[in-house]
């Protein structure tokens, strides 16, 4: 009830909507019960041929009920769809802002598949909350009460009676449904969550899968989870389709038993006959509230689930909050790490231990080391992904957990050997950079960047994952895009990992010289150009070994100077 109640705490700025909708619904059942009881008197009193003034009041009432119950349905479908569009799309809404803060520290354990179905499909399973969990229950209520006063002005036993059976209809059945389908939204939402990572896992995977021979392997996968998540359909399928049938038993039960009221009432000539037809006819047009009843509970486990499994992501702890006072950042973009040490969340292992360097404002500084030395690590807590589990970090002076995330990461850019390009144009994933960017900025990034044949093909479709474009000139349009973004400080994270040696020369080349304008920060294992650095530092199993320039750690001869004889070592023996 928990979750709930949180989902319910989320309708609230629509509140006059849903009683709006409520009434709606109510107002719709009550012309229906109104039109056939107005009829059924009707066609019982012309029987008895009195005259036409006698049945004005009966003529009226089919009309008036006639009329109001279509324009009542309409204005319920409109007001009870409007409703829960709104609700979705602030669901939608608020789901993402909440999910934001949380990236990417707390989704890194997620698969993307996984967290597809959370936004996608458990939101959209939300939709039943107030339309088919909350107002129909709401509505039989309404509905309930009004035949209770209708058939008590005529006697009590009769209100007793329905009350009795709405009752059954209104919990015993759908008691019994939710016990027929307890434990089924569950292994449905399982079943497509694996369903879609299966999918994804496939199409992203294609080209891995028919080069290892595995593509009957996956799509054997896909089969029998779509065979699991049909038969689970069946099932439910099975139990709605007994619902209308046992509210009708219901409803016959209680037609029968008003009957067997009525009959002595009309014999003793305490309640007139015409009177008899239209209780029975009221009787059963109550009913038609409660056939959407023991699908509410079904609806109510989904929905759930759903909320289950989007809080299980939002009320985590964002990894980084923002301050309630966040200081602004300076001129100054010295970047000073302080005996600093960091262990990602469920490991014992420290990636950063007592580390401690300063990166001077307009400086160009390397960072090298072995893979696992901690190089990305320092990345990923400049940008506030996480904090440091000792020591501080600071940003022009300031300890950077007394700023905004937002403005670190404005000041700091970075270009890493991941590269997400977006299923859009050049141009489109370009501005992702600077927005207001016009052709010429961004034709004069790509230059920089060494994409000067793109500068002519900024409309030019980069396809899922720039997948239309080579491995290098992705590489090359994340760090055009980067340069568009023109933060201080520049990260470049093994960003010519991708590169030919001659386009990587002339690319370092590019970056060296916004050394006057930009603190520059290259990480890397691959030792080339080291020359143009001002300091380099040499990262190992977390420490700092060594920092210096490049003849200075050359001379030393440690772990910098063997690094570099053998990786260019290994050069030279390639080209001889």
């Amino acid at each position: 009830m928990n979750i709930l109640v949180k989902l319910l705490k989320l309708a609230r700025p629509y509140t006059w909507w849903l009683l709006l909708a409520l009434i709606t619904g109510w107002a719709t059942i009550t012309s229906s019960i109104g039109l056939l009881m107005t009829a059924a008197w009707l066609i019982a009193k012309a029987a008895l041929q009195p005259s036409f003034h006698e049945l004005q009041i009966g003529i009226v009432g089919v009309r008036f009920f006639g009329i109001a119950r279509g324009v009542l349905r309409y204005l319920e479908r409109l007001v009870s769809h409007s409703t829960t569009f709104r609700l979705l799309a602030r669901i939608r809404v608020w789901f993402y802002t909440s999910l934001e803060p949380l990236a990417p520290a707390r989704l890194s354990n997620y698969k993307s598949g996984d967290l597809l179905q959370r936004i996608v499909g458990d939101i959209d399973t939300l939709e039943n909350l107030y339309s088919r969990v909350i107002a129909p229950p709401l509505t039989a209520l309404l509905v309930t009460i009004l035949m209770w006063w209708v058939l008590g002005i005529f006697a009590w036993p009769l209100s007793l009676a329905l009350f009795c059976f709405h009752a059954l209809a209104a919990l015993g059945i759908p008691l019994l449904s939710a016990h027929l389908t307890r434990g089924m939204a569950t292994k449905l939402s399982t079943v497509r969550t694996a369903q879609q990572a299966t999918t994804i896992d496939f199409v992203q995977g294609m080209a891995e899968l028919q080069l290892f021979n595995r593509l009957d392997s996956q799509l054997a996968d896909m089969n029998t989870l779509k065979q699991q998540e049909l038969d689970l359909i069946r099932r439910q399928n099975l139990v709605r389709n007994a619902h209308e049938p046992l509210v009708s038993l219901c409803m016959s039960a209680a037609v029968i038993t008003t009957l067997l009221i009525l009959g002595p009432l009309v014999g003793s000539g305490t309640l007139d006959s015409i009177w008899s037809g239209v209780i029975v006819i009221g009787v059963m047009a109550s009913f038609e509230a409660f056939l959407p009843l023991p699908a509410a509970l079904e609806h109510l486990d989904a929905d759930r689930e759903a909320g289950k499994r989007i809080f299980d992501i939002i009320d985590a702890e964002p990894e980084v909050a923002t301050p309630e006072n966040p200081l602004k950042p300076g001129a100054d973009h010295t970047i000073g790490f302080h005996n600093v040490s960091f262990s990602y969340p469920g490991s014992r292992r420290k990636a950063l231990d007592q580390v401690s360097f300063t990166l001077e404002h307009g400086r160009k500084t390397a960072i090298v080391g072995p893979s696992g030395a901690g190089k990305s690590t320092i990345a990923a807590l400049l940008h506030r992904f996480y904090n440091p589990t000792e020591g501080t970090i600071t940003l022009g002076g300031i300890d950077i957990m007394n700023l905004d995330p937002d403005d670190v990461r404005n000041h700091v850019g970075t270009v890493s050997q991941r590269t997400y390009l977006f299923a859009r144009t050049i141009r489109e994933n370009l501005l992702i950079g600077n927005p207001q960017a016009d052709d010429e900025e961004l034709k004069r990034a790509l230059e920089e960047a060494g994409l000067e044949t793109f500068s002519d093909k900024l409309d030019q479709w980069a396809g899922q994952h720039g997948m239309q474009l080579s491995g290098g000139e992705r590489q090359r349009l994340s760090l055009a895009r980067a340069l568009l973004h023109d933060a201080p400080v520049l990260i470049l994270d093994e960003a010519t990992a991708n590169l030919d040696t001659i386009t990587e020369k002339a690319i370092m080349e590019n970056m060296m010289a916004f050394g006057n304008r930009k603190t520059l920060v290259a990480i890397t294992h691959r030792l080339y150009g080291m020359e143009a650095f001002d300091r380099i530092l040499v990262l190992k199993n977390g420490h700092i070994a060594e920092q210096g320039s490049h003849s200075e750690l050359m001379a030393r001869g440690g772990l910098y100077a063997a690094m570099w004889n053998l990786q260019h070592r290994n050069q030279l023996d390639s080209g001889s």
